[in-house]
């Protein structure tokens, strides 16, 4: 009688690793169809992952471009009511936001994620004083509060 071996990986682990190169050549004509077709995967923390994956590197690359609110549709409609991603997208959005001087809420910004958070108060592009200022008194962790300390305090010195 033989075992299985151990070492394999499961076949969802090949799938992602496929799918987050597929994710990173894909044209962007073709990128709402390919994304809809990761969450139709039959794992789907798998395909979730491998989606958001795909939305940090993009929303990152597209955060203060013209093509972001499209771009951020087209993800909406596609990641339908998945909480997580639905939820990571509306934090991006924020960041765009505070990021490009537009209408934010003190409320969003102490109510949103940890990752959120720490991400806002070490982000280079985001250098509003009174986000980095909200974050340096209601940060949920002191790393936040700390990071953002010193960004008020040295705004136009990079981070470490």
């Amino acid at each position: 009688m033989t075992e299985p071996h151990m070492d394999e990986e499961p076949p969802e682990h090949g799938r992602y690793a496929l799918y987050l190169e597929a994710l990173d050549v894909v044209p962007e004509a073709d990128e709402a169809e390919l994304v809809a077709a990761v969450l139709r995967d039959e794992c789907g923390s798998m395909a979730q992952s491998a989606v958001n994956r795909h939305m940090e590197r993009r929303a990152a690359e597209l955060l203060t471009d013209a093509h972001f609110p499209d771009w951020a549709r087209m993800m909406a409609t596609n990641i339908g009511d998945r909480d997580f991603l639905t939820g990571r997208l509306r934090e991006w959005t924020l960041l765009r936001a505070i990021a490009l001087d537009e209408p934010w809420t003190a409320e969003e910004v102490t109510s949103a994620s940890d990752w959120f958070q720490r991400t806002a108060a070490a982000a280079e592009i985001i250098s509003s004083p009174d986000a980095l200022n909200l974050l340096a008194e209601h940060g949920r962790a002191r790393r936040v509060r700390n990071a953002a300390s010193r960004r008020v305090q040295r705004p136009h010195q990079r981070s470490s």
